[in-house]
Protein backbone atom coordinates (compact mmCIF):
# COMPACT_ATOMS: atom_id res chain seq x y z
CA UNK A 1 0.00 0.00 0.00
CA UNK A 2 1.32 3.46 -0.91
CA UNK A 3 0.51 6.60 1.10
CA UNK A 4 1.93 9.96 -0.11
CA UNK A 5 4.90 8.30 -1.78
CA UNK A 6 5.61 6.02 1.18
CA UNK A 7 5.07 2.29 0.91
CA UNK A 8 3.44 0.76 3.98
CA UNK A 9 3.59 -2.99 4.54
CA UNK A 10 0.11 -4.45 4.79
CA UNK A 11 -0.26 -6.85 7.70
CA UNK A 12 -2.96 -9.51 7.69
CA UNK A 13 -5.97 -8.38 9.73
CA UNK A 14 -6.53 -10.16 13.04
CA UNK A 15 -10.04 -11.47 13.28
CA UNK A 16 -12.05 -12.80 16.20
CA UNK A 17 -15.34 -14.61 16.70
CA UNK A 18 -16.61 -13.38 20.01
CA UNK A 19 -19.42 -11.77 22.00
CA UNK A 20 -20.34 -8.17 21.25
CA UNK A 21 -22.46 -6.15 23.70
CA UNK A 22 -24.09 -2.99 22.35
CA UNK A 23 -25.37 -0.43 24.87
CA UNK A 24 -27.65 2.30 23.49
CA UNK A 25 -28.96 5.24 25.54
CA UNK A 26 -32.72 5.69 25.08
CA UNK A 27 -33.79 9.11 23.69
CA UNK A 28 -30.23 10.45 23.96
CA UNK A 29 -30.68 12.92 21.07
CA UNK A 30 -33.68 14.49 22.82
CA UNK A 31 -31.52 15.64 25.72
CA UNK A 32 -29.87 19.04 25.89
CA UNK A 33 -26.13 19.24 25.19
CA UNK A 34 -25.48 19.81 28.88
CA UNK A 35 -27.55 16.76 29.83
CA UNK A 36 -25.83 14.62 27.18
CA UNK A 37 -22.40 15.57 28.52
CA UNK A 38 -23.41 15.04 32.14
CA UNK A 39 -24.96 11.66 31.34
CA UNK A 40 -22.04 10.39 29.24
CA UNK A 41 -19.50 11.42 31.87
CA UNK A 42 -21.53 9.89 34.70
CA UNK A 43 -22.17 6.65 32.79
CA UNK A 44 -18.51 6.36 31.83
CA UNK A 45 -17.38 6.80 35.43
CA UNK A 46 -20.08 4.45 36.75
CA UNK A 47 -19.47 1.64 34.26
CA UNK A 48 -15.70 2.01 34.72
CA UNK A 49 -16.10 1.52 38.47
CA UNK A 50 -18.40 -1.45 37.85
CA UNK A 51 -15.88 -3.12 35.53
CA UNK A 52 -12.99 -2.42 37.91
CA UNK A 53 -14.96 -4.08 40.71
CA UNK A 54 -15.79 -7.11 38.55
CA UNK A 55 -12.16 -7.51 37.51
CA UNK A 56 -10.90 -7.10 41.07
CA UNK A 57 -13.35 -9.72 42.36
CA UNK A 58 -12.22 -12.18 39.68
CA UNK A 59 -8.51 -11.25 39.89
CA UNK A 60 -8.38 -10.40 36.18
CA UNK A 61 -6.95 -7.69 33.95
CA UNK A 62 -9.29 -5.71 31.70
CA UNK A 63 -7.66 -7.18 28.57
CA UNK A 64 -8.51 -10.68 29.82
CA UNK A 65 -12.21 -9.85 29.73
CA UNK A 66 -12.52 -7.19 27.03
CA UNK A 67 -10.73 -6.65 23.72
CA UNK A 68 -11.97 -3.08 23.40
CA UNK A 69 -14.74 -0.51 23.41
CA UNK A 70 -16.14 1.48 20.49
CA UNK A 71 -18.11 4.67 21.11
CA UNK A 72 -21.28 5.12 19.06
CA UNK A 73 -22.02 8.65 20.28
CA UNK A 74 -25.16 7.59 22.14
CA UNK A 75 -23.68 4.43 23.61
CA UNK A 76 -20.88 1.96 23.02
CA UNK A 77 -19.90 -1.50 21.83
CA UNK A 78 -18.09 -3.73 24.31
CA UNK A 79 -16.12 -6.47 22.53
CA UNK A 80 -15.24 -9.40 24.76
CA UNK A 81 -12.05 -11.41 24.76
CA UNK A 82 -12.87 -14.57 22.72
CA UNK A 83 -12.00 -16.69 25.77
CA UNK A 84 -14.98 -15.06 27.48
CA UNK A 85 -17.39 -15.94 24.67
CA UNK A 86 -20.79 -16.69 26.18
CA UNK A 87 -20.37 -14.26 29.08
CA UNK A 88 -21.63 -11.36 26.95
CA UNK A 89 -25.28 -12.01 27.81
CA UNK A 90 -24.46 -11.98 31.53
CA UNK A 91 -22.40 -8.80 31.15
CA UNK A 92 -25.34 -7.21 29.32
CA UNK A 93 -27.61 -8.09 32.24
CA UNK A 94 -25.08 -6.51 34.63
CA UNK A 95 -24.94 -3.31 32.54
CA UNK A 96 -28.74 -3.24 32.58
CA UNK A 97 -28.94 -3.57 36.36
CA UNK A 98 -26.32 -0.88 36.90
CA UNK A 99 -28.16 1.51 34.57
CA UNK A 100 -31.17 1.35 36.89
CA UNK A 101 -28.95 2.72 39.66
CA UNK A 102 -27.88 5.56 37.35
CA UNK A 103 -31.51 6.49 36.67
CA UNK A 104 -31.94 7.13 40.39
CA UNK A 105 -29.25 9.83 40.18
CA UNK A 106 -30.28 11.43 36.87
CA UNK A 107 -34.09 11.74 36.56
CA UNK A 108 -33.97 12.60 32.83
CA UNK A 109 -32.13 9.34 32.04
CA UNK A 110 -34.69 6.99 30.42
CA UNK A 111 -32.53 3.88 30.50
CA UNK A 112 -30.59 1.84 27.97
CA UNK A 113 -31.27 -0.78 25.34
CA UNK A 114 -28.83 -3.67 25.13
CA UNK A 115 -28.19 -6.18 22.36
CA UNK A 116 -25.73 -9.08 22.48
CA UNK A 117 -24.46 -10.96 19.44
CA UNK A 118 -21.73 -13.51 18.78
CA UNK A 119 -20.05 -12.65 15.51
CA UNK A 120 -16.82 -11.95 13.66
CA UNK A 121 -14.88 -8.72 13.98
CA UNK A 122 -11.58 -7.51 12.53
CA UNK A 123 -8.89 -5.56 14.34
CA UNK A 124 -7.09 -2.64 12.70
CA UNK A 125 -5.06 0.43 13.63
CA UNK A 126 -6.97 3.64 12.93
CA UNK A 127 -5.65 6.99 11.70
CA UNK A 128 -4.79 8.06 15.27
CA UNK A 129 -2.78 4.89 15.86
CA UNK A 130 -5.40 3.32 18.14
CA UNK A 131 -6.61 -0.27 17.94
CA UNK A 132 -10.14 -0.36 16.51
CA UNK A 133 -12.60 -2.92 15.16
CA UNK A 134 -14.93 -3.37 12.20
CA UNK A 135 -16.93 -6.28 10.82
CA UNK A 136 -20.32 -7.84 10.27
CA UNK A 137 -20.44 -8.81 13.94
CA UNK A 138 -20.84 -5.15 14.89
CA UNK A 139 -23.32 -4.41 12.11
CA UNK A 140 -25.44 -7.43 12.92
CA UNK A 141 -25.44 -6.63 16.64
CA UNK A 142 -26.91 -3.20 15.89
CA UNK A 143 -29.77 -4.76 13.91
CA UNK A 144 -31.13 -6.41 17.07
CA UNK A 145 -31.89 -3.00 18.55
CA UNK A 146 -34.44 -2.54 15.74
CA UNK A 147 -36.77 -5.04 17.41
CA UNK A 148 -39.94 -2.96 17.88
CA UNK A 149 -41.24 -5.03 20.82
CA UNK A 150 -38.09 -4.41 22.86
CA UNK A 151 -38.92 -4.08 26.55
CA UNK A 152 -36.88 -1.94 28.92
CA UNK A 153 -34.94 -3.86 31.61
CA UNK A 154 -34.32 -6.71 29.18
CA UNK A 155 -31.37 -7.71 27.01
CA UNK A 156 -31.89 -8.90 23.43
CA UNK A 157 -29.59 -11.86 22.73
CA UNK A 158 -29.28 -13.05 19.15
CA UNK A 159 -29.65 -16.77 18.45
CA UNK A 160 -25.87 -16.95 18.05
CA UNK A 161 -25.28 -15.12 21.34
CA UNK A 162 -27.77 -17.32 23.16
CA UNK A 163 -26.08 -20.48 21.81
CA UNK A 164 -22.72 -19.16 23.10
CA UNK A 165 -24.37 -18.33 26.43
CA UNK A 166 -25.69 -21.91 26.78
CA UNK A 167 -22.23 -23.35 26.04
CA UNK A 168 -20.78 -21.01 28.66
CA UNK A 169 -23.26 -22.30 31.26
CA UNK A 170 -22.34 -25.89 30.37
CA UNK A 171 -18.70 -25.03 31.11
CA UNK A 172 -19.54 -23.10 34.27
CA UNK A 173 -22.60 -24.68 35.94
CA UNK A 174 -22.16 -22.46 39.01
CA UNK A 175 -23.24 -19.54 36.83
CA UNK A 176 -26.43 -21.32 35.85
CA UNK A 177 -27.21 -21.87 39.54
CA UNK A 178 -26.50 -18.19 40.24
CA UNK A 179 -28.80 -17.08 37.42
CA UNK A 180 -31.57 -19.30 38.76
CA UNK A 181 -31.15 -17.64 42.16
CA UNK A 182 -31.53 -14.26 40.44
CA UNK A 183 -34.68 -15.57 38.68
CA UNK A 184 -33.32 -15.53 35.13
CA UNK A 185 -36.08 -15.42 32.52
CA UNK A 186 -36.16 -15.85 28.75
CA UNK A 187 -38.83 -15.03 26.20
CA UNK A 188 -39.83 -17.29 23.35
CA UNK A 189 -37.96 -16.90 20.07
CA UNK A 190 -38.49 -13.38 18.71
CA UNK A 191 -38.41 -12.82 14.94
CA UNK A 192 -38.58 -9.49 13.14
CA UNK A 193 -37.64 -7.84 9.86
CA UNK A 194 -35.38 -4.83 9.42
CA UNK A 195 -35.99 -1.99 6.96
CA UNK A 196 -34.34 -4.07 4.22
CA UNK A 197 -36.74 -6.97 4.85
CA UNK A 198 -34.00 -9.16 6.36
CA UNK A 199 -35.18 -11.52 9.12
CA UNK A 200 -33.46 -11.46 12.53
CA UNK A 201 -34.19 -13.62 15.55
CA UNK A 202 -33.21 -14.03 19.16
CA UNK A 203 -34.44 -13.94 22.73
CA UNK A 204 -35.21 -11.28 25.29
CA UNK A 205 -33.64 -12.19 28.64
CA UNK A 206 -33.84 -10.55 32.06
CA UNK A 207 -33.30 -11.05 35.78
CA UNK A 208 -36.18 -10.52 38.18
CA UNK A 209 -33.61 -9.97 40.90
CA UNK A 210 -31.12 -7.72 39.16
CA UNK A 211 -27.47 -7.94 40.09
CA UNK A 212 -23.93 -7.41 38.82
CA UNK A 213 -22.25 -10.77 38.15
CA UNK A 214 -18.49 -11.32 38.21
CA UNK A 215 -16.79 -13.10 35.28
CA UNK A 216 -15.17 -16.49 35.85
CA UNK A 217 -11.52 -16.46 36.83
CA UNK A 218 -9.92 -18.26 33.89
CA UNK A 219 -6.40 -19.61 33.46
CA UNK A 220 -5.71 -17.70 30.26
CA UNK A 221 -2.53 -19.56 29.46
CA UNK A 222 -4.32 -22.91 29.32
CA UNK A 223 -8.05 -22.49 28.69
CA UNK A 224 -9.45 -21.89 25.24
CA UNK A 225 -13.19 -21.44 24.80
CA UNK A 226 -14.26 -22.18 21.23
Amino acid sequence: MKISGIFVAKKPARDYNTDIVLVDIISFTKLTSAQQLELIEYMTQSFTRMLEKLLSNSDMKLSQMVLGFISTGDGFYCILNPKMKGFGTILGLSFNHFSELISQKLPYFKGIRIAVHTGRIYEFIDILGHTNYIGDGLNHCARYLEHKDYTISTVFASKAAYASFKKFLDLFPDFEALLLEQEFKRSGLQKFKDKHDNVWSGYMVWLRKGSVINPPNLKFNSLSMK
